[in-house]
């Protein structure tokens, strides 16, 4: 049963009125949007420390420690310092698009949750176009940043607003074609039926490893990489170069505005790695969470947590990319390797095969495109290594520079 179902069974019983039904429906889905958005809310402070103590032990640092045990009131203070800060607006900025931006981002990434399957029946609402609904999504996030270097009339902005719009679609489009490998597995886009059907049944007993990520690993690195790119993570969060762009889009935001796009920020990192493990890493399955439902939202807690600690991992590792470089990366690998992905995968399973022979083309299929990425980006690091940091070799220069006098005699 799913918890809206169980929450207007409860209500029926306090003695509800059945012919208030409209009236029992419109407080259970407000119960359940209310929880939805605070938890959110204290999420996004849990994520932000977890980021600064993952990033501090890789440089060799403590990170917060002052306020309260291992410093978990370090975000809170952070945010009340936020909240009491100054909200300055420039008088030449588009009021509409500038107020509206950093709204728009936190909404766009929290309607996400609607859609996550945090256990057996734990759906805020189980759409029979789910995926499609998180593809959707993906276009708020871009227009409130869009927006954001727009109304701030700012040239830096504006530029920033460019490059979010270039980056996020380039990368989105191997992020789908990737998801749509699951999606025709199971023939379904309903996100609790696609982590059903990750289980595996040993008798009466379900293990729950029957993970996708084994038969898609090919995949699974592609949709990793790109949700590294729309989530703005290392090495690919150029929408912030401060060297380039001084800040990116929300450069003349302040206070809380400014941290909102942030909170947005964290938030998309987290959730994209909630639909991995919801699409390839089994969801809420695993060893006996169909006999005892509470392991499921601790399977799924457990496996999101992990993907964002390896992303943070990825952040404090790894060099930012040039521009040239990530594009060039979107639309000469990813794309055309997650196409052939598909197009293989399409043509195998309409193939009159048995079905193991279909999984194990499948499967061949995943992994030769999962080296053939690993191979790419191996040989980027070994140019990377041996790259000069000048862009040009002045040798026209060299042996034509006349030495100055600094004699006090001329």
């Amino acid at each position: 049963m799913n918890w809206s179902d169980a929450l207007i069974q409860m209500q029926y019983n306090l003695g509800a009125p059945q012919e208030l039904s409209w009236l029992v429906q419109g407080i259970t889905y407000f119960v359940g949007a209310f929880i939805l958005a605070n938890a959110a809310l204290v999420l996004a402070l849990v994520l932000i420390w977890i980021t600064r103590k993952v990033i501090s032990r890789i440089q060799d640092r403590i990170g917060p420690n002052r306020l309260g045990p291992f410093g978990l009131f370090q975000t809170i203070a952070d945010a009340m310092k936020l909240l009491s800060k100054e909200d300055i607006n420039p008088t030449s900025a588009d009021t509409i698009s500038y107020q509206i931006a950093p709204v728009l981002s936190v909404v766009g990434v929290i309607m996400a949750l609607a859609v996550i399957p945090f256990g057996a029946g734990l759906i805020g609402a189980d759409l029979n176009v789910g995926v499609l609904y998180l593809v959707a999504l993906g276009s708020i996030g871009i227009m409130a940043a869009l927006m954001a270097g727009w109304g701030s009339n700012n040239k830096y902005a504006l530029l920033a607003g460019f490059r979010v719009v270039a980056q996020l679609l380039s990368y989105e489009i191997p992020m789908v074609l990737a998801m749509l490998a699951p999606v025709l597995l199971v023939n379904t886009m309903r996100m609790q039926e696609l982590a059903q059907a990750q289980s595996l049944f040993i008798g009466p007993i379900n293990l729950g490893i029957g993970w996708f990520v084994f038969l898609l690993p090919g995949a699974f690195l592609i949709y990793f990489i790109s949700a590294l790119a729309e989530g703005e993570q290392t090495p690919f969060d150029l929408l912030e170069a401060e060297s380039e762009l001084v800040a990116g889009f929300h450069i003349e935001y302040s206070g809380m505005k400014f941290a909102m796009f942030f909170l947005a920020q964290f938030l998309n990192s987290f959730f994209l790695g909630a639909i991995a493990v919801a699409l390839f890493l089994g969801g809420w399955q695993g060893p006996f969470a169909g006999q005892i439902p509470l392991l499921g939202p601790i399977y799924f807690m457990a496996k999101t947590f992990f993907i964002y600690v390896v992303i943070q991992w990825i952040k404090g590792t790894f060099p930012r990319m040039r521009v040239d470089q990530m594009m060039q990366f979107a639309w000469k690998v990813l794309v055309p390797l997650v196409l052939t992905l598909i197009l293989v995968q399409m043509v195998v399973m309409k193939l009159p095969l048995p079905g193991w022979i279909n999984s194990l083309l499948v499967l061949v299929a995943n992994i030769g495109v999962f080296i053939a990425v690993l191979n790419i980006m191996g040989s980027y690091f070994r140019r990377e290594m041996v790259r000069t940091k000048r862009s040009f070799e002045p040798k026209s220069l060299i042996g034509t520079m006349q030495p100055v006098n600094t004699s006090s005699g001329d």
